[in-house]
């Protein structure tokens, strides 16, 4: 590992996901000192593979996160188990606590611990989510396509995704739920699309020698399907965050759809030497686009480091 600066460690970068390793790869072949802290509760854990992620489809997300430790380790950057409780701000840099109080001093803080998909409160759902219950089409719609396809609304986007998904199979319904029927020019949007619009309470999953049949009905009608779409709210939330006194914000389509943690577009915050990058800050990327995020954020705290030293040096 690269020797700390006057016995601190240069980043410590909070999560240990696509974008928290890619940064602290960035980092690291910057000859920076980085421990990673992660609890190792990737988001992602219950899909099958990765997909859309180029020369990598279909990896499955423990691998992806093995080889990138495996990269980590060969530039001298380590990883800790773990999860960060606390921090504080000192002298210039950060104090991070971990669970087993174990005390991290850093110049600079990145947290990319992701988010968290608050489903839809159906019975089955949450089981069988990243299997036969997706969310995203460009994660899993060629999975999916062809098939009969249930979109469960739980939110103001159901129509929205009703739609998208539409563009992988013509054999789709939208399911009300919860939510109020579609406007007028949203109603004449679905039927140019062919999309069956079934009004009703979704009570469960019928599941069959462990295949999912379709979506039964508060009142007792059975809608046949072999994939149910669904748009969880995504939650980002971070005591360390809290800590130091960033609040989240709604997503642009309000706190139905999501909160999220606000930064620049270079990852930096209101709190000086604090950063984010990864879907606690962009609740829309996906695992390349938070990897990709990894990298360019650290560039950016790279550089705002080197003019902090450059200008320690002038003086």
């Amino acid at each position: 590992m690269t020797q700390p600066h006057n016995g601190r460690t240069d980043v410590v970068v909070i999560g240990g996901g696509p974008a928290g390793l890619s940064a602290a790869i960035t980092l690291a072949r910057a000859l920076r000192s980085v421990v990673v802290v992660d609890a190792g509760q990737p988001r992602n854990a219950p899909a099958a593979g990765v997909h859309g992620f180029l020369s990598r489809d279909g990896i499955s997300p423990a691998e992806l996160l093995a080889t990138g430790r495996e990269e980590l380790a060969r530039y001298g950057g380590r990883v800790r188990s773990g999860s960060a409780v606390t921090a504080r701000t000192r002298d210039d840099g950060f104090e991070v606590t971990l669970t087993d109080g174990e005390v991290i001093e850093a110049r600079r803080l990145l947290v990319t611990t992701g988010l968290t998909d608050e489903l839809p409160d159906v019975d089955g759902v949450k089981e069988r989510f990243g299997r036969d219950v997706v969310h995203c089409p460009y994660c899993h719609g060629w999975e999916v396509r062809g098939k009969r396809i249930a979109v469960l609304a739980s939110g103001p986007m159901g129509v929205h995704q009703a739609l998208l998904f539409r563009q992988w199979t013509d054999d789709l319904v939208l399911l009300t739920h919860t939510t109020d029927q579609p406007a007028p020019e949203q109603a004449a949007q679905l039927a140019a699309r062919g999309i069956t619009v079934v009004a009703g309470v979704v009570d469960r999953l019928e599941i069959d020698d462990d295949q999912l049949r379709g979506v039964r009905l508060a009142d007792g009608q059975l809608v046949a399907c072999d994939a149910v779409a669904v748009g969880p709210r995504m939650v980002a939330s971070s005591p360390v965050l809290d800590d130091l006194g960033l609040k989240p914000v709604a997503h642009p389509f309000g706190e139905a759809v999501g909160m999220t943690y606000p930064a620049e577009p270079t990852g930096a915050t209101t709190v000086p030497g604090l950063w984010l990058a990864g879907n606690v800050t962009d609740l829309q990327a996906q695992v390349i686009t938070a990897a990709a995020q990894g990298m360019a954020v650290a560039a950016a705290l790279n550089m705002e480091l080197i003019m902090t030293e450059t200008a320690a040096a002038a003086r």
